[in-house]
Parts: C-alpha cells; sequence; structure tokens
C-alpha cells in the first residue's frame, strides 16, 4: 500500500529544521533572528501548517511539547499561544481562571468582554467539548455578587452573533437604559441586564455611542453615583472594557501584578493584528513609554539567548500590528 506523505511548502519544511534546531539545543546552526521571523510572520493557519510539517518529519506533537515547558519558559509560553487554536486558548484562560487557584476576574472579563460575539460562541462550544463542563455553570458557581450576573449576561449575549449593527434599536436601548437609571431612587437592574443580554458586543457598543450622543455623557459615567452601589461599579468595568478594550489592557499593563510577564506576553499575542497599536497608545499615554521599551525592561536585561528571543517576538508583534 502506499505511503500518504503531507505535501506542504519548503518554507514549512524550513521552518520545522529551525525550530528542531532550536529545541535540540543545536543553536550554532539557527539565529535568533529565523526563530522570530517564524512567530512574527507567520499567521495562524501557517503556523498550523508548520505544526503537522514537524510532526511529520520528526514524529514529535510540538504543540504538546511547548504546551508541557511553557510553565516557565518564555519562549514556549509565546510558541504555545501563537500556535494552538485561538478559540482553544480563549477556552482555556476561561478554565484556569475559573479553576486555576485562585479566581482571575481580570481574564474573564479580558476574553468574555473583548471578543467578538461569534467568536465568544465558538469558544462556549470549544469549552465545553474541551472540558465537559457548561462555562455558565462554572462561572455561576465560582463568582459571587454582581459580576456573576454581569459576566453570564455578557456570555448569554453571544448567542445573537450577527455582525449587523443596527442604529435606530441602539438609541432605543440607550433611551431604556436612560429611564433605567434615572427614574427613580433605585436604578432598574433587571431592565439593564435585560437590554445587555439580548444584544451582541457590536450592538452594545452602538447603544454606547448612542447614549453619549443623546446625553451628552458616557454610560459608564452614571454608574459612578451612590445610588448604582457595587452593582453599578462592575458594571462600569465590564461596559468600559466592551466599548474601550485599548484602554482595559493598557491598565493591565500597568498594574504590578505578580504575573504581570504573563499579562505582557498574553496581550501582545492575542491582540497583535487586532488593537495591538491602539493598546500601545493608550499605554503611552498613561505611561510616557511605549510597550516595546516594557518588553525590553522585562526581558532584555538578561544575555539569554530565549530572552533576546522573547523581546524579538513581541517586538515584532507590536510593530506589525
Amino acid at each position: 500500500m502506499a505511503t500518504s506523505f503531507i505535501r506542504t511548502p519548503r518554507q514549512y519544511e524550513q521552518d520545522c529544521h529551525i525550530l528542531h534546531s532550536y529545541f535540540s539545543g543545536n543553536f550554532g546552526a539557527i539565529s535568533n533572528k529565523e526563530v522570530v521571523r517564524i512567530f512574527v510572520n507567520r499567521d495562524s493557519n501557517a503556523l498550523k501548517l508548520v505544526c503537522q510539517t514537524y510532526s511529520h518529519w520528526y514524529g514529535q506533537d510540538l504543540l504538546q511539547f511547548v504546551s508541557n515547558v511553557q510553565r516557565n519558559n518564555s519562549f514556549a509560553r509565546i510558541a504555545y499561544l501563537r500556535m494552538v487554536e485561538p478559540y482553544e486558548r480563549d477556552a482555556q484562560l476561561l478554565r484556569h481562571s475559573l479553576f486555576g487557584g485562585s479566581l482571575n476576574l481580570n481574564t474573564l472579563i479580558e476574553v468574555a468582554c473583548t471578543r467578538p460575539s461569534s467568536e465568544l460562541l465558538q469558544i462556549k462550544h470549544c469549552y465545553q467539548t474541551q472540558y465537559k463542563s457548561d462555562l455558565e455553570k462554572d462561572l455561576t458557581m465560582k463568582i459571587s455578587g454582581g459580576f456573576k450576573e454581569i459576566l453570564v449576561t455578557v456570555l448569554r449575549s453571544c448567542r445573537n452573533y450577527s455582525s449587523k449593527v443596527d442604529m435606530s434599536l441602539a438609541m432605543c436601548d440607550a433611551k431604556t437604559l436612560y429611564e433605567a437609571l434615572e427614574s427613580g431612587k433605585n436604578i432598574d437592574q433587571r431592565t439593564i441586564i435585560s437590554v445587555l443580554s439580548r444584544r451582541n458586543n457590536g450592538q452594545v457598543r452602538a447603544i454606547l455611542s448612542s447614549y453619549k450622543q443623546l446625553y451628552g455623557h458616557e454610560l459608564s459615567k452614571s454608574f459612578k453615583r451612590s445610588k448604582c452601589g457595587q452593582f453599578g461599579k462592575e458594571l462600569q468595568v465590564v461596559i468600559r472594557c466592551i466599548q474601550h478594550p485599548e484602554k482595559f489592557f493598557a491598565k493591565q499593563l500597568r498594574m504590578k501584578n505578580a504575573d504581570g510577564r504573563e499579562i505582557l506576553i498574553r496581550t501582545v499575542v492575542t491582540r497583535s493584528r487586532i488593537d495591538i497599536k491602539g493598546i500601545n497608545k493608550a499605554f503611552a499615554t498613561k505611561t510616557g513609554s511605549s510597550l516595546e521599551n516594557l518588553v525590553v525592561r522585562e526581558f532584555g536585561s538578561s544575555k539569554n539567548k530565549n530572552n533576546d528571543i522573547v523581546v524579538g517576538i513581541l517586538v515584532g508583534l507590536i510593530k506589525g500590528g
């Protein structure tokens, strides 16, 4: 019986040779620039083909290999986040945020509120397949307070994943939200949640734009008042993340967290070719420094070949947009 071979462009075979030399410790056979080029210039589909080709030529699952060593290896972490399917990656981020030890609300908000509704629907399906569990039920079990209801609302809203935006409907919803906030001594939480649960992220942004157009200020500012309570404070975080994701990410990068390097790597990798330039601009506005400088400060101080490659990839992804 004839043997079946994977037919791939020569460039993928060359990429596999470079990566195999690197992971085998044969550093003299390759340059840093060759490794950096692979993870900066190849898109997710090309990297999938690299993994398939690697498995054929070397009999090893490259994605599984980098997954096994990514915990204490920044380059392996970048490689994994670049090569894994985006839906699988985000499902894993959500799972780890819920069950990885301590609850990580920021990462839950990050994924739920910055991914398009159509992607979020796929992420939920992937979560169900990978973990044999329902994401909304897990979130309800692990989170308490207003964030539980708010984030479940965002997750449910992705069912309406049409890419079309209805500005007339957005105007009506903006007026409904205004009434829910202004018509009584207390805000009408049920109406607010009802509106948000029926609209996808794109439509919610249209509502927020309409609200400012009608009433002269951001909806999120209305939640600062004392009558909005803790629910208002928590909803404000989510609304701002949906409306201005670049500001949310820039704020995360400015915070002195124990997992600061992970946040930096994850932000640059997951937002490259999406809004990394906007994040860079928002970060520079608040700090007077660029993300490129932050990368060099975090990883450029060591004379470590691995760190040189990390800096090269991250800076390349930031500049590439």
